[in-house]
């Protein structure tokens, strides 16, 4: 089965559009092989030149040996009907028909989003990536982009030392990384993320893979980023893709007078960004919940065994933000040596904490 979805991956005039149409015309993928000339000839846009090259061809020398780098390196092969194939990729027309897959995060996340921006990151651009990722990493969020330099290794980088799974996608092979200066942080992305293409090994990261890269950028993401911009670049096509499949954007402003701002800048002006200044306008914009670590209290059901007087002094403490021992002693109406028993005990039980001036607040 593996060696047709290659192949057909692989026949000149069939791209992911015409492919798919193939497979549902024919029954299945195997089926476009074996079906006759004159059958094929009734597919509505498939000509005859198309048909002369699907039953014509003579792939299978190629796609075996593509097979066999798969094997030899542990790559998952995801075919657009796979239960393992990025369900939201899977709902764009223009979607890949084959993608190759090294990694363990999971491509169908409950939450996932894509970050993008220019090669020349600025300080202010770092600055701002790190912590819109850093913010994030609560959230179980898997970050996806592109391994370029500048804000696509800022992204991944950030991902990676606050434990999120994170995913590059290639313009290439994966029998390369692409910039090679990011290797090291591409095998570290093996172990805790992935890599992912649509290309087959022994493909050099062309100058038109790059656009067809940033499809699945925005394509597989609930939403996508644009940490910094000029005028022109990958960022924005990346932005217009995720636009023409309703995929929410957001862009970070910068000012006027900086070109790497101009075009977030841009997005914003014409509406088809929204103004992101921190992570929780993406949570709040998106939905979802703002996971905040819970405040450590002392849970109610310890208080069972307090001493009466610690009872006393947990219930006025829990009715006012701060008080001095002076004020417990009188509101309690116990003497000092009492109240300062039962506050040191409450405090090494990890209840109360104790302030400068002898002032005490539940911990």
């Amino acid at each position: 089965m593996l060696q047709y979805r290659i192949a057909l991956s692989l026949i000149p005039g069939v791209g992911d559009i015409i492919g798919k149409n193939l497979v549902s015309y024919c029954g299945g993928v195997e089926a476009v092989f074996k079906e006759k000339k004159s059958n094929l000839l009734k597919i509505p846009n498939i000509g005859e030149t198309l048909v002369n090259s699907i039953v014509n061809h003579d792939l299978f020398d190629r796609v075996d040996k593509e097979i066999a780098f798969i094997e030899k390196f542990n790559i998952k092969p995801l075919f657009y009907l796979d239960a393992a194939y990025p369900a939201r990729l899977k709902q764009c027309i223009d979607s890949p028909m084959m993608l190759y897959y090294i990694g363990n995060a999971d491509l169908n996340a409950s939450k996932i989003v894509s970050v993008v921006g220019t090669r020349n990151i600025t300080e202010y651009g770092k600055d701002m990536c790190k912590q819109l990722v850093k913010d994030l990493a609560a959230q179980e969020i898997t970050i996806v982009s592109g391994l370029a330099y500048g804000v696509d290794t800022c992204a991944h980088k950030t991902a990676n030392e606050n434990n999120m799974p994170t995913v590059a996608v290639l313009a290439h092979g994966l029998d390369r990384v692409y910039p090679h200066l990011n290797k090291a942080l591409a095998e570290k992305m093996i172990k805790n993320g992935g890599l992912l293409t649509e290309f087959m090994s022994e493909t050099i990261p062309d100058r038109e893979n790059f656009p067809k890269r940033n499809r699945i950028i925005a394509g597989m993401a609930d939403a996508v980023i644009v940490v910094e911009a000029a005028k022109k670049g990958g960022a924005l096509i990346t932005a217009d893709i995720a636009n023409s499949y309703n995929r929410d954007v957001f862009a970070v402003p910068g000012k006027l007078t900086d070109t790497f701002s101009e075009g977030c800048n841009h997005l914003i002006k014409i509406n088809k960004a929204a103004l992101l200044e921190s992570a929780n306008d993406l949570l709040y914009i998106m939905g979802w919940e703002l996971n905040k670590k819970p405040k450590k209290t002392a849970q109610r059901q310890l208080f069972i065994e307090l001493k009466p007087e610690e009872q006393i002094i947990y219930d006025l403490l829990n009715q006012k933000a701060s008080s001095s021992i002076d004020e417990l002693c009188i509101n309690a109406r116990l003497n000092v040596s009492k109240v300062a028993e039962a506050l040191l005990n409450l405090e090494l039980e990890g209840i109360i904490k104790a302030m400068p001036g002898k002032v005490y607040k539940l911990a």
